[in-house]
């Protein structure tokens, strides 16, 4: 398992903040993906149905209906065509790439990360894995890589769910409103159960829209109506929509979320999304590590042999895995030594845009169980607070499976307590 305390101090050891790139005014690319209705969408919200290879089924569609755009990388992960990315290239490395034929699509500061992320387009008639090729022998000691989509690790469903029950959240941190961060699609801040909440929005322009992933993480964390409870109920919401209606999140516009909670000091981030391991997210989960930030993630629903999915899987980031009504853990669900902690993931409801609420099931949605337990516990990104946030809630986690940490279920079951309404009831 991975071992906080040792990285905490490696980090510490290395923390120092880089100074700011100066911005050049050019639009980090959106995705040109339109959302997955359909045959993709009807199989993910079958209810009660495993969701192991459905990932990749959705992943086929979006090549499949995307090809002028998307394309799939060595390993089968979905990339922006013709792109690569890179995280803080030297001057001279971007002229040696504009000589050879590259464009420059955008250039991004990162001021709160301390690092420039910049996005090119490969000359006409370049594949983009020869691009990338190509961009690492100019510039062999540059961090380049392409750009990749990233995925919801979760379904929600149409069933019918049953009426809430009302839970007892945890307490918070005394005298300080607990901020929890959301990389995701968007959120609907008119559904009841948010309607109250402070709500920090970021990305798409402005023009975030509603979508059922987004939503339901965002009231599992921080919801409340009557019969209903987030695990930090009122909590103050940091959403940064990274999908902006479309299918899937890129690196790039996931990097600029994290700047934003970087700026804003956000300490718990929730990134109920899966993906490829990537150079750029290499160096972003770093960059938030050393800061003291604690990015929670989906470990995902590929299957208990599928190889490790990311941002998860990073030694930095707090992989959840998801369990049952009867506190076993989803048959679907990824596993490994990057697993950290199980928290509730099925049998459970969540709200959806335009009112109500739908079951959900998958990982993507214990992750903000855990995010939420720990947001009430630390006010501000500090290593050492997230050290000592980590090792409180393992000493309240229920062990299940094998003895000690294990790949099944991390360190243990945390948020037992915690279930926002049973889609059925647990068998006794």
């Amino acid at each position: 398992m991975k071992r906080w305390r040792t990285a905490w101090v490696v980090l510490l050891a290395g923390c120092a903040a880089a100074s700011a790139v100066a911005q050049v005014s050019l639009p980090v690319p959106q995705l040109p993906l339109p959302p997955l209705p359909g045959a993709v969408n009807d199989t993910l919200r079958t209810a009660g149905s495993p969701l192991a290879g459905l990932r990749k089924l959705r992943v086929q569609e979006l090549l499949r209906r995307e090809r002028a755009t998307v394309e799939a990388d060595p390993d089968g992960h979905p990339i922006l065509r013709r792109q690569v990315g890179a995280l803080s290239p030297a001057p001279e490395a971007l002229s040696r790439a504009r000589a050879a034929g590259f464009a420059v699509l955008s250039e991004r500061a990162l001021g709160g990360l301390g690092m420039e992320l910049v996005v090119l387009e490969a000359p006409q008639g370049m594949s983009t894995r020869r691009a990338l090729q190509r961009m690492r022998k100019l510039d062999p000691d540059g961090q380049y890589d392409f750009v990749h989509l990233y995925l919801e690790g979760g379904s929600v469903q149409d069933a019918p769910a049953a009426a809430p029950v009302p839970v007892e959240p945890p307490p918070a941190t005394a005298g300080m409103p607990v901020r929890i961060g959301l990389v995701d699609s968007g959120v609907d801040l008119a559904h009841p159960a948010l309607a109250g909440l402070t709500v920090h929005r970021h990305g798409c322009d402005g023009k975030s829209l509603p979508a059922p992933h987004g939503t339901a993480v965002a009231s599992l964390l921080a919801g409340r109506e009557d019969g209903f409870s987030g695990v930090q109920p009122g909590a103050v919401l940091y959403a940064a929509d990274i999908f902006c209606g479309h299918g899937g999140g890129s690196v790039a516009l996931l990097a600029v979320a994290l700047d934003w909670m970087a700026r804003e000091g956000v300490p718990v981030v929730n990134i109920s999304l899966v993906g490829a391991k990537s150079v750029l997210l290499t160096g972003l989960v770093r960059a938030m590590g050393r800061r003291g930030h604690l990015l929670v993630a989906a470990v995902g629903n590929d299957g208990p042999s599928a190889p490790p999915l990311y941002p998860a899987a990073y030694p930095e980031v707090i992989g959840v895995t998801a369990v049952d009504a009867n506190d076993r853990v989803l048959p679907e669900a990824c596993r490994g030594e990057h697993v950290e902690f199980a928290a509730p993931g099925a049998d459970i409801h969540a709200a959806q845009p335009g009112g109500g609420f739908a079951p959900v099931r998958g990982t993507s949605f214990a992750t903000p169980i855990v995010a939420g337990l720990l947001a009430a516990t630390i006010d501000k990104p500090d290593p050492l607070q997230a050290t000592r946030a980590l090792e409180n809630l393992a000493a309240t986690a229920v062990d299940l499976g094998r003895d000690g940490a294990d790949r099944v279920y991390g360190r243990g079951l945390v948020g037992a307590g915690f279930r926002p309404g049973w889609v059925s009831s647990p068998s006794q």
